[in-house]
């Protein structure tokens, strides 16, 4: 695609807390796309980035799916704009869901709304991953489980719990999904109230210990045209979480049995498969897909992969595989998190995993911010949102009455 050709029209960034939404704008700005961040916050830090060409406000997906899909739309249907770039569950399962519809405006690249499904569905999405020889924990339905004797671990069985997979909720609602429950041995948890807050039979899952890692790909109707791999090193809690630190990395079975996965769904867009590697055996199982752009994303950018830009390519009709340079071994930060995970290992008590040494665990936080100095939001050259992103984690510790 000539560079003239590529630059014009707009792209659709839906913008929240993610760094994901941060290092689309940037990275399509840097090329001269035009670029709409759109959020029902009024002040995300993507907001304050100074390549972000326009700021549109969108309706909470949480309030009304149905109101947010209508105002996307709209956006959507304005000739200059070219793609919706989706960072988070409720943006990807609109798409999907009313694929049809976007689809009259711009080029999905997203999956279609039965794909999407098992993606979310972590019992099919088991089940698929055995078709295609990806090994998987052993998991089961919270009211099948009989022997409580063991490690277990309980979390939702939807990425996304709407009434598309759960009978009997409010249509056009989401329901919050409690966080992961750790099972102890011989302990076995009130199954009623469990499944009453997650507003559904949540599934439980083998608990395994190791290591998380994650490859992202990028996919056309089925063929992979641009893969990646991270390592999470540090989470948001001192056990795993969501990545608050994380290196690129390069490992040829890890690759192969997320392809093998993707290759199986005949994926189409972008897509994050986790795994975690037993610390024994070594053997990789998988977790989940996140169907849309991840979070930790600045980790590929800054190992050279430039996802945004493919991403744009292929909403532009222009196909790979794409063959940028990577550089595995390079690590970034997002800095908020690297204080939260130091605040768990002071505050927070978790079974199965022995909380680790504050001293050794500052020290190699600061020996990483040293060798390592990425940075998922803080940038020398754009740095409003990371002043931004500081206001309003602050702003968030005062009573409400002084946040207004």
């Amino acid at each position: 695609m000539e560079e003239t050709e590529r630059q014009s029209g707009s792209a659709v960034v839906v913008s929240n807390t993610s760094a994901a939404s941060l290092s689309l704008v940037r990275a399509l700005g840097q090329r001269g796309i035009r670029t709409i961040a759109a959020s029902e916050r009024p002040s995300p830090p993507t907001f304050a980035s100074k390549y972000v060409d326009e700021r549109v406000s969108l309706p909470d997906p949480h309030t009304s799916l149905h109101d947010y899909r209508d105002v996307l739309l709209d956006i959507a249907a304005r000739p200059s704009v070219k793609t919706i770039a989706p960072v988070r569950e409720e943006d990807v399962f609109v798409l999907s869901k009313h694929r049809e519809a976007f689809a009259e405006h711009v080029r999905p690249v997203w999956p279609d709304l039965e794909t999407l499904t098992v993606a979310h569905d972590r019992v099919a999405l088991v089940e698929a991953a055995r078709r295609a020889g990806v090994d998987a924990p052993e998991t089961w339905l919270l009211d099948e489980v009989r022997d409580w004797d063991r490690r277990l671990i309980s979390k939702s069985r939807y990425g996304l719990v709407t009434d598309h997979y759960v009978d009997g909720m409010q249509p056009d609602a989401v329901h919050p999904t409690p966080n992961t429950q750790y099972i102890e041995p011989g302990e076995p948890p009130d199954v009623e109230d469990l499944i009453e807050r997650m507003g559904h039979v949540p599934i439980v899952q083998e608990f395994v210990p190791g290591t998380e890692y994650t490859v992202r790909a990028l996919y056309d109707e089925g063929d992979c045209v641009l893969t990646t791999q991270k390592a999470l090193r540090r989470g948001y809690k001192y056990p795993r979480g969501p990545s608050i630190y994380h290196e690129a990395v390069d490992i040829p079975d890890l690759r192969e049995a997320a392809l093998a996965l993707l290759d199986e769904l005949e994926w189409h867009g972008p897509a994050s498969v986790g795994f975690i590697r037993h610390e024994e055996t070594g053997a990789f199982k998988m977790l989940e897909i996140n169907p849309r752009f991840w979070s930790s994303m600045p980790c590929d950018h800054h190992a050279g992969v430039d996802y945004p830009l493919y991403y744009w390519h292929l909403a532009n009709g222009v196909s790979g595989p794409f063959h940028p340079p990577y550089t595995p071994g390079t690590a970034s930060h997002l800095l908020r998190g690297e204080a939260v995970h130091l605040l768990s290992v002071v505050t927070e008590t978790y079974p199965f995993v022995p909380r680790p040494s504050l001293g050794r665990t500052a020290a190699a936080m600061l020996s990483s911010l040293v060798t390592q100095p990425h940075f998922d939001v803080l940038d020398r050259d754009d740095p409003g949102p990371f002043v931004r992103d500081l206001w309003n984690t602050g702003r968030s510790f005062l009573p409400s009455r002084e946040r207004e």
